[in-house]
């Protein structure tokens, strides 16, 4: 049996809607699929207005043009992540500041971001790592004390919540990203969700190319002209149609999701229990989207042989994030505050199996038996916990 790691998903409904699309007149961005794309990620999320983007990467360095980041400034974030989110404040003259993540989670650790705030720190940026969310109630309160703005990372939590409130609308800003990896997918594309309206005004013209042509459009000005920084963050309405077709199945998508995770949950903690590995955690107060299943084992040499042993009887499952405070770039443009041990550990063991909307449980139970046969015929069982048994190169 062959399981790839993902399948990008099919409602049925995106070829419909791409030929209306291309049998229509509007092909560039903001047409009536963008149009009604926003209004269904406003419904989600509860912004106050959202903003569709040619990717989730384009959105997160809108925000830090909102954010009016100036060369010197500080933006705290987690080390694990992808290296857009580093990245949008790198092309702004910013200063990624890494902190360790939470060793049940996996996101940023609330409880190490007071100790890394500085006289130039400008924002936080926690990232929902795999669609379970933040301590955002900890993080908006530091960052009230010290005023500072907060974007969320969702790029892989549409249709979560933290404390029954949607991820996303819980910062200052808020972004998404509709790669093919995603939940809801377009092939490419994100959103800006604006939370904080003073924002507005000015994201509209960034997505506009720096120029104030919505409120043309709208009679409110005789012509339009360049009036600010911009750039192309718009998607094609090809782009706006595919999506439209996921977000009206959203619902269903996540829902089969989340029966798909808990059935790995339920088969794995037979494992989990004998010491093998360490199942995800949810919080009580937060609502997964189901986005990634991953098992934390228990050294790197030991992820490294069940990876290998996986895919040679046809599991392809994989690994995460290098931790961006280790990269050279990293290293260069950024600085850790504290100790990253959590982080490293993370890198160093974490294992994603296979997890898409369509997956059968049979290849499910497949992917689980392979696992359980290659942890007791090749390994010894460790019961010490996640944080225990940090190899000494590995303290920073």
């Amino acid at each position: 049996m062959q399981i790839p790691f993902n399948k990008p998903t099919r409602t049925g409904q995106e070829s419909f809607l791409l030929e209306s699309v291309l049998n229509g007149e509007a092909l560039g961005g903001g047409g009536p699929y963008t149009q009604q794309c926003q209004t269904l990620l406003k419904e989600m999320t509860g912004c106050h207005r959202a903003f569709l983007t040619h990717s989730g990467t384009g959105a997160l360095e809108i925000a830090a043009l909102l954010m009016d980041l100036q060369p010197g400034d500080e933006v705290i974030m987690p080390s694990f992540t992808f290296v857009s989110t580093a990245n949008s404040v790198v092309l702004r003259g910013g200063v990624p500041v890494f902190v360790d993540i939470r060793s049940d989670t996996l996101n940023l650790d609330e409880t190490r971001v007071e100790q890394a705030i500085t006289p130039k720190t400008k924002a936080i940026v926690p990232v929902h790592y795999g669609g379970v969310g933040c301590e955002m109630d900890s993080l908006m309160e530091i960052a009230q004390r010290h005023g500072l703005w907060v974007l969320e990372d969702n790029a892989q939590g549409i249709g979560a919540s933290y404390k029954n409130k949607p991820l996303g609308g819980l910062g200052h800003l808020g972004i998404l990203s509709f790669h093919e990896t995603k939940n809801i997918t377009a092939g490419e594309g994100g959103a800006l969700l604006i939370n904080d309206p003073r924002f507005e005004e000015r994201a509209e013209t960034l997505l506009n190319m720096g120029t104030n042509k919505q409120p043309f459009l709208r009679g409110e000005v005789p012509h339009y002209s360049w009036v600010d920084l911009g750039s192309s963050f718009m998607p094609p309405e090809l782009t706006a149609a595919f999506l439209y077709a996921q977000l009206q199945e959203s619902q269903r998508i996540l829902d089969e999701r989340k029966r798909l995770w808990q059935n790995y949950h339920t088969l794995l903690a037979p494992l989990e229990t004998q010491g093998h590995l360490q199942r995800p955690t949810i919080p009580p107060h937060c609502s997964d989207n189901a986005h990634i299943y991953y098992i934390l084992l228990n050294t790197q040499e030991q992820r490294t042989h069940v990876l290998q042993a996986l895919r040679a009887v046809g599991v392809q499952a994989v690994f995460h994030y290098q931790p961006l405070h280790n990269s050279p770039m990293g290293q260069k443009a950024g600085r850790t505050a504290g100790p990253m041990e959590v982080t490293q550990k993370a890198a160093h063991t974490l294992l994603r199996l296979p997890l898409w909307h369509g997956l059968t449980e049979e290849a499910q139970q497949y992917v689980v038996q392979a696992l359980q046969t290659i942890l007791h015929q090749s390994l010894k069982p460790s019961v010490e916990p996640f944080m225990e048994g940090i190899p000494s190169g590995d303290r920073l």
